[in-house]
C-alpha cells in the first residue's frame, strides 16, 4: 500500500514538473529528460511512470481538466466569471494550457484530438449556459449556439492577452465587461 502511494505521489510530482516545462518551452520543446531532471529522476526512471511523451501529455491534460472540472449541476454565467477569477490566480496552468492549445493546431500534434473534442463539448456546454440565462435568443438576437463559440473565444483569447501583458489586461474585469456586453446594455451614469 505504501509503495503504491509513493508511486502515485511520484506520478503527481512528474505531472507538475511537466506542466512547468511545457509552460516554459511548449510541448515540442519539452523533453522527457528536462522533466526527469526537474524531479530528480533519470529519463529511464521517468519512463517507468510514463512510457511515452504522449502518455505524459495525456496525464497533464487530464490533471488540468480535474482543476477545471465542470460541476455536475449546470454552469451559470456568474460561475464562468468565477472560473476566470480562478484562472487569474494560476498563470502557470493557463500558460501550459495556452501553449498546448496553440501547438495543437499543427499537423500530427498529440493533443489535437483532445482539443478538438474539448471544444465540441465546451461549445455545447456554453450554449446550455446561454440558453439557461437568456432563453432561445440573447438580447442581441443571436441564438445560444451562435454565441457559444464567441463566448469560448473571448475566454481563451483573454487568457492569451493576459499572459502576454498582465499589467495591461485585467482578465477578470475584461470578462465581466464581456458579460455586460452580452446583456446588451451599459450603465452610463
Amino acid at each position: 500500500m505504501a509503495a503504491r502511494a509513493r508511486s502515485e505521489e511520484r506520478r503527481a510530482e512528474i505531472v507538475r514538473a511537466a506542466l512547468e516545462v511545457i509552460a516554459e518551452r511548449g510541448y515540442r520543446g519539452a523533453s522527457l529528460g528536462a522533466v526527469a531532471e526537474r524531479v530528480g529522476l533519470t529519463q529511464q526512471g521517468l519512463l517507468h511512470h510514463f512510457p511515452t511523451k504522449a502518455a505524459l501529455l495525456v496525464a497533464v491534460l487530464e490533471e488540468r481538466d480535474q482543476w477545471d472540472a465542470v460541476p455536475a449541476r449546470e454552469w451559470r454565467l456568474d460561475l464562468l466569471a468565477s472560473l476566470v477569477d480562478y484562472n487569474a490566480m494560476r498563470p502557470g496552468i493557463v500558460q501550459t494550457f495556452s501553449a498546448l492549445l496553440g501547438e495543437s493546431v499543427t499537423d500530427g500534434h498529440p493533443a489535437r484530438d483532445y482539443f478538438t473534442d474539448r471544444y465540441t463539448t465546451v461549445r455545447a456546454s456554453m450554449a446550455t449556459v446561454l440558453r439557461a440565462e437568456y432563453g432561445d435568443r440573447l438580447p442581441s438576437g443571436l441564438t445560444p449556439e451562435q454565441a457559444a463559440p464567441l463566448l469560448v473565444a473571448v475566454m481563451d483569447g483573454l487568457q492569451y492577452q493576459w499572459l502576454l501583458d498582465p499589467d495591461a489586461v485585467d482578465m477578470p474585469a475584461a470578462f465581466r465587461a464581456f458579460l455586460t456586453l452580452l446583456e446588451g446594455h451599459v450603465d452610463r451614469s
